[in-house]
Formats: C-alpha cells, structure tokens, sequence
C-alpha cells in the first residue's frame, strides 16, 4: 500500500515538474555525457558526478531543489521561461575553464549563478536561448582574510554575509563597504558596483577591489595583469555575465571603529503631514558628515479603511551614540532622534541589524543560506534624484503607496560623501557627483503579479518629472527588463542596447561595448541585457 502511494505521488510529482518547467525537448542525457566527456579530456581534477551534475531525466526532484536553492525571486519561476537543461556545481577553478571551452566545442550556451538574486533572474532562466546550461557557484566559496595586508580573497560563490562573518572572525576594526542582505552572492555582486551604508564613507564595493580571477572566452584563467587595465576596468561594474567568468575577487578592507550606532526611527504620514522631515532629509542626506547614512523606506501600513504611509529612516553611524546626537541635532533635529533610540554595537552586529534579522539574532545567522524576508516573488524598478522631490511630488508618492493592497516600498539610499569624490569614467558605475539619492522600487508579485507590476510601473510613469533624465538612469544591479531586452541571441540589436545601456553606464557604456567587442568578440557570454559585441569584420 505505501509502495503504490509513493509511486503515485512520484509520478504525480514528475508530470507536475514538466507541467511548471519549461525544458528544451532535446534530451540534456546525451548533451550532459559529451559535456562530461569534454571535462576530463580538458581538466585532471576529478569531480564527483552525483554531487556535481544534476538533470530533471535522472532526478527530477533534486533538479528542482538544486535549480531552486538560491532563487531569490519566486516571480521568474514559471512554465514560460526556458530553464536549465542541467546544472553543473564546479569544485575547482579549472572546471569552470573546462566549461567555458566544452561550451564552445559542443554548442552550449552557458549562465552562471553565484548567490541568485539578478532581479530579472538572467543567470538561472533565460528569455532568448531555447538550451543552456547553469553554473552553479555554490561549492566555490573559499574566503581568505589577510588582515596584516588589510585584504582579502573572495571566491565567486561566497556569500556577503559569510564575508563579513570571515572580517570579523579576524579583526573586530576591519570591514567592507558592500550590501545590505547577506546572502547577496559576492561574484555578480561587484560586478554591478554595489553598494551598502558603508558608501558614503568608502564608496562602493567595486571602489575597494584590488585584484581578480576571471575566466575568459577562451577557458584562460586570468588576473589583473593578465586581463589587462581595460577589462579590470569593465568587470568592476560593467555589469555581471558580458566579459568573462568572475571566480574570485581580491578586496581591499577598510578600517572601523570599535563601536558603531544604529537606530531606526519610524513615522506615519500623519505624524509628517506636511513632508516637514522627509523634505529635510533630500536637502541634507547626501551633505551630512561620511560616517553618517541615514537609508529611508516608505510602505504602506495600517488596514483597509484606516491605511496610511510610514516611513522609516534607518541609519549606521561610524562612531558613539553621544556624537552622533551631536552630528543630528546640528544638521537633522527634524527627525527627532533621541539617545534612547540608538543602539552602540559592533560593526558585524550592525550587519545583522541592517540585514533586518530579528532583534538579538546572533552573527552566525549571516552563514544562512536564507534571508529574513525568506524567497519572495516580487519586481523592482529604480532611479537616481538630482533635485529633491517637491511637496506635489511627495503627495503624489504617498497616495499611490495608499492605493496598493501588496507589501510593497520605496527604498531611498542616500548619496555625497566619498561617492561624490570618483569621477563618472572611475569605473563603469557613472551615479556620482550630483546624486542625491537612489530609488529603489519594490512590490510584491505573489498574488495578482499584473496588477500589482501595473501599479509599479505607473508610479516609475508618475516619478518622471522627479528623477533624473537624458538619460534616466539605472542601476544595472537592479536589472529590469522593462527597459528593453534583447530577443535574438545572433543578432544584436544596438538601438535597444543603448536604451538600457546608457541609462546603466551612461557614457562609460561605449567603452564597455569596446572592451566587449576585443575580449569576447563571438558573445559567449551573453544574456538578455549583457554587453553588446560589436559585429566582427570578416
């Protein structure tokens, strides 16, 4: 009896797998042999295959839980999108080689997932290839802290969290200036610039990276004097999959002070009827001392009925509650803060609080694999204010978040400090002198993911007039499609490229297509809004 129900429930399972997945019909069984093949004629480090290749014919099951291990948005899994025809986990730098060269010899087209939050899900499913194979970075997490050199080795695969854990194992006066979520994966991560509230004291993670490993092409292991000063240039926020595969960055550690304050202090629209703080906030964010980022976020609260907006501003300080209080009541006693809402802690325990882990969560929880807000479904936008967003802007803002039932925000990541101090041409992050503040769009696709991406897109509509143009810039880290995408994987469209490409890059993206276009002139490393190759000349 039990023998029939588990037979039943197994091929239950597998017509529901086939009925959600979208797979290429060509059978991967035989494409995954040739592939394997091809890695022991061009590696001698042995993999095992039972923990290192996994198809949907031979384990349907695992298949789902390994191609969903790190899904970071729920709203790309769908029947539509072509998935993976197998995943393979590397264990050694050389596989990764080995791939890149079997890829080309065998007509396989490759992405590449580190921690599996591109939020338009460009490195596990694609819109433009009917076949692919995904590399899964999840067993290449080496990390090799070197606090004498105040430096440290990252592996691809590697997590934030687990980065700041390894700091801290160290030094408790070392850190780096890099995101908010923990399980952000650090290989894509730095690709797109990255940033976190240790920015305006430092810049941003790509400012601070001193050495890396790509793989190139033609399988060639490279670091930095073996890429060259262009491509250098190009991976550290040129956006992630276009030039290469990143396998390891060497950063630069950054000195802190003992002890930190954090504090969070909330308020409803009621309590800021008249945009009294929120107003202050866009004049002096960007101007206040470095160690001081003060990170705003606007949801909806409240119940049907009796809805309002609240804003939140939560803040990292480089430094003791009672100079802060000083630093606050000079420049923002608008907010109101008191020294009863600040909280001294240790630099790694204000990774834990910024991650918005639940209080008195210990650090260990930044070694999950899981974030506190779990795998949600879900769709972003953003933008970059050069001029703060007057009263009429600000109604209009606030009203829309009323009229949205989903759990949805507006994140507003303050600018200045040492951000302002690189020039555009730095690195191919070009938001710099002149930010404000960064807008982050967010709502939730669960339930009704028209209606809610409908309500986003008329408030990015709304936002026009408020947010900088000509262009309106992005940030590639929070990749939307939405600002076109390319369809045909031969064939590249320039136009639609520099649509999405100038709004990430602005001028540094025809440096980037130059670059692009030497290091990878056959596009092998491609995706739906990667670096266009220029055609080559015959």
């Amino acid at each position: 009896m039990c023998l029939a129900v588990g037979m039943i429930f197994y091929i239950s399972f597998i017509a529901l797998y086939f009925s959600f997945y979208t797979i290429t019909p060509i059978s991967s069984n035989s494409i995954q042999d040739d592939f394997i093949k091809c890695l022991h004629r061009n590696t001698h480090v042995d993999f095992p295959l039972e923990k290192t290749f996994f198809t949907p014919e031979r384990n349907a099951s695992i298949f789902i839980e390994v191609l969903e291990s790190t899904v970071q948005n729920q709203r790309l899994l769908t029947k539509s999108l072509p998935k993976p025809i197998f995943i393979f986990k590397p264990v050694h730098e050389s596989h990764v080689q080995a791939s890149i060269i079997c890829s080309k010899k065998l007509g396989i087209h490759l992405r590449v997932r580190s921690g599996g939050h591109d939020f338009e899900g460009v490195s596990y499913v694609s819109q433009m290839e009917t076949s692919f194979v995904l590399l899964d970075f999840s067993k290449l997490r080496q990390i090799k802290v070197d606090i004498e050199d105040s430096s440290a080795w990252v592996q691809a695969g590697a997590t934030l969290g687990e980065l700041y854990y390894r700091i801290a194992e160290k030094s408790n006066r070392h850190g780096f200036p890099a995101g908010l979520c923990s399980t952000v994966g650090i290989g894509g991560y730095i690709t797109g610039g990255g940033y976190g509230p240790l920015m305006r004291k430092y810049g941003l993670a790509a400012d601070n990276v001193l050495d890396a490993k790509i793989v190139d092409a033609n399988g060639k292991l490279l670091d930095r004097i073996g890429m060259g000063e262009d491509l250098f240039w190009a991976i550290r926020g040129g956006g992630g999959a276009s030039f290469g595969v990143i396998l390891a960055w060497k950063i630069k550690l950054v000195p802190l002070p003992e002890t930190v304050t954090v504090f969070t202090v909330n308020k409803t629209l009621e309590q800021d009827a008249k945009f009294k703080t929120l107003s202050k906030w866009q004049r002096i964010a960007d101007k206040l001392v470095e160690e001081l980022f003060i990170r705003v976020i606007i949801r909806p609260s409240g119940i049907v009925g009796n809805k309002t907006v609240t804003t939140s501003y939560r803040s990292l300080f480089l430094g003791a509650k009672g100079f802060l209080m000083k630093v606050m009541n000079k420049g923002f006693p608008e907010l109101g803060l008191t020294r009863k809402d600040c909280i001294e802690m240790k630099w790694i325990e204000s990774t834990v609080y910024n991650a918005e882990f639940p209080a008195n969560t210990s650090i260990e929880a930044l070694l999950q694999a899981i974030s506190p807000f779990g795998k949600p479904s879900f769709k972003s936008k953003s933008d970059f204010v050069k001029n703060p967003i007057p009263v009429l802007g600000l109604r209009g803002i606030f009203k829309r978040m009323i009229q949205e039932d989903s759990s949805s925000f507006l994140a507003w990541t303050p600018y200045g400090g040492m951000m302002a101090k690189f020039p555009e041409s730095e690195i191919p992050f070009p938001h710099r002198s002149g930010t404000i503040f960064k807008i982050l769009y967010y709502t939730d696709t669960e339930k009704r993911p028209s209606k809610h991406i409908n309500w986003l897109r008329h408030l990015y509509s709304f936002m026009t007039p408020y947010v900088s143009s000509n262009p309106r810039q992005s940030y590639v880290n929070y990749k939307d499609l939405d600002l076109g995408k390319n369809k045909n994987n031969s064939k590249v469209n320039f136009k639609k490229a520099q649509v999405w490409g100038t709004k990430y890059f602005k001028d540094n993206f025809d440096r980037l297509v130059k670059i692009k276009s030497k290091v990878d002139p056959h596009n092998v490393f491609r995706h739906e809004q990667s670096i266009p190759s220029l055609p080559v000349q015959s």
